[in-house]
Parts: structure tokens; sequence; C-alpha cells
């Protein structure tokens, strides 16, 4: 005996069938499944990938802070160093010569004198131009001048990296490895090797240096110092 089929159950008043081309399993479904998976499917992983990491960051074309960084570390032109190391010599050497002129007149009446006594003793007398009151007036002049140097170049150099003249002509020294201001000592090396090489009369072939000196233009008291003199924009 075969059994009647079951009766279907009618559907809910609050749900309506859905038509016949959109019911589950129609043709209108599996298409819009099939679109919505066709894609992805086609798309390498390569490239699904690429689409989901963030795009690279690109620094911007005018960086200010790059261009304040490439301004501030560029070796200065040779016609402002020399301009500033004028105006600073021309300080330290008002500063000096205020000390070391009125000694040079005492330091030349006192050789006057010596050589008055000599003729006035009728022997052949051998008269040193250095003695110890000379000595002494030697002294004092190159300790004022170190002193002055040490409280004029070193101290600002140390500071603010420029000095008066560095200042006018916009130029400032710096550290050739951090490119900042230079440590006290440092500075204090740079004055004192530009102060002996000049008391020795090779100061000037130390300052032509930079002429030939590559990348940096560096004269033998910056090379002691391990600084540069580089453009000063602000």
């Amino acid at each position: 005996a075969r059994s009647a089929p079951a009766p279907e159950r009618p559907a809910p008043a609050d749900r309506p069938a859905p038509p016949e081309g959109e019911r589950p399993g129609g043709w209108a479904q599996q298409v819009h499944q099939l679109a919505r998976q066709q894609p992805v499917a086609s798309a390498p992983p390569q490239a699904a990938k690429a689409a989901e990491s963030p795009a690279p960051w690109k620094p911007p074309k005018d960086d200010p802070f790059l261009r304040a960084a490439q301004d501030q570390g560029r070796p200065a032109p040779l016609g402002r160093r020399l301009a500033a190391r004028i105006v600073d010599s021309a300080v330290l050497g008002a500063v000096v010569g205020a000390v070391a002129v009125p000694l040079w007149g005492r330091a030349a009446d006192h050789i006057d004198a010596k050589i008055e006594q000599a003729k006035q003793s009728g022997e052949t007398v051998t008269v040193y131009l250095l003695d110890g009151t000379t000595g002494s007036y030697l002294g004092i002049v190159l300790g004022v001048l170190l002193v002055a140097g040490l409280v004029y170049e070193a101290l600002p150099h140390a500071k603010w990296g420029r000095t008066l003249g560095k200042k006018l002509c916009g130029v400032r020294v710096l550290d050739i490895e951090s490119h900042d201001t230079p440590s006290f000592a440092a500075a204090l090396r740079r004055w004192l090797t530009y102060g002996v090489l000049g008391v020795l009369a090779v100061g000037v072939l130390g300052v032509l240096w930079c002429l030939f000196d590559r990348p940096w233009r560096q004269c033998w008291h910056d090379k002691a110092a391990r600084t540069f003199v580089a453009s000063n924009s602000r």
C-alpha cells in the first residue's frame, strides 16, 4: 500500500513566499553568488595582499626641517669666514693693544737705559733685548691674549657656536659629527691651537689650509677640535 504524501505546510501569513526566480537555489540567486565570488577567485594572492596593505608613507617634496638641517650643516663660504675673522681679530687686537701699548713703551725705555748704561761704561757690552723685565712684559701680553681669547672665542663658541664677527657674517662653528655647538673642551682646544700657531708665526699657513681641505674646509685649529665653520641662515 502506498502512503499518501504529506500535506504541505502553509506559509506564514506575515512572510510571503518569494517569487519563483528568487527562491533558495533558484537561478537568480546562483548568478548573484557567482558574481560575488568571481573577483575574489580570479585575483592573485599577491594582488589581494597588496590591496589590503596600507600605502607606504612618502615624505613631502619640500621638507622645511630637512632644508634647515642641510643649511645648518653646509660649509660657509670663504669670503664670509674671512670677514668674520677680520672682525674678531680687530676686537681681540683692541683688547690686547690696550695692555700691550703701555708695556711696549716701558720696554723701550728699559732697553734704551741699558744701551745708555753700556755706552757710559766704555766697555764692549752685549745688550740683550729680552731680559727679566721685557720677558715679564711679554708674558703679560701673552696672558692677556690667551684670557681674552678664552672669554671672546672659547666661551661663545661653546655656548652659541659663534662670536660677534661670526654672528655679523652669518656663520657659526659646529661639531663635525653632531652638527651641534662644540663642547667647551673642543672650543678651548680650537682657540689654543689658533693662538699658539699664531704666536709661532705659522698661523697663516694653518688658516690658509681651508683653501685646499675637502669637504669641510677645515683649518688646522678646526682639525684639532673636530669642528668646521658652517653657514647660519638663522
